[in-house]
């Protein structure tokens, strides 16, 4: 019996490929997929924080200040201070990060192709404004649900 693909194991396992394939690539090159993604967003978005770019990659401001400890260390990103708020850096690329960047972006297109090898314009249009219908909506259903807490512990007396 053949079993109907589910959309979300399918979306999951195409992001879990890609995934594989962008560390594979990122580290032929001496880096890691994390690394690739901070200098694309600070491409994208000079003068990230560091507690903003942790935000964006989900993961803790310690993990991004390690990453851009790294980066500093090849001379591809440098903290500047905020001129607002002396407790808070800025993160900006540095000259040498520009040929990493225009590597990434030739890696980028080849997995781009790979991925969608098979599909007509038509269906990948399809696609890309489905996923963003889809994105919008459960940002929007996420933002209206409170955060589950765990119970708060009873105080002995």
């Amino acid at each position: 019996m053949t079993q109907t693909p589910d959309l979300l194991f399918l979306l999951h396992d195409v992001a879990r490929l890609l995934r594989h394939e962008a560390d594979r690539r990122a580290g032929t090159r001496g880096m890691t997929r994390a690394q690739w993604v901070i200098l694309f967003w600070l491409d994208r978005q000079p003068g990230l924080s560091q507690k903003e770019l942790s935000e964006i990659l989900e993961v803790e401001p310690i993990t991004v200040a390690r990453l851009i400890d790294r980066l500093e260390s090849r001379g591809m990103v440098e903290r500047r201070p905020d001129p607002k708020d002396r407790r808070i850096w800025r993160l900006h690329l540095l000259p040498a990060a520009l040929p990493v960047l225009a590597e990434l972006r030739v890696e980028r297109a080849d997995m781009h192709r790979m991925a969608t090898a098979h599909l007509d314009p038509g269906t990948e249009q399809a696609m890309i404004e489905g996923l963003t219908r889809m994105k919008a909506t459960l940002v929007g259903e996420c933002r209206h649900r409170a955060p589950e807490r765990e119970p708060a512990a009873k105080a002995v007396a």
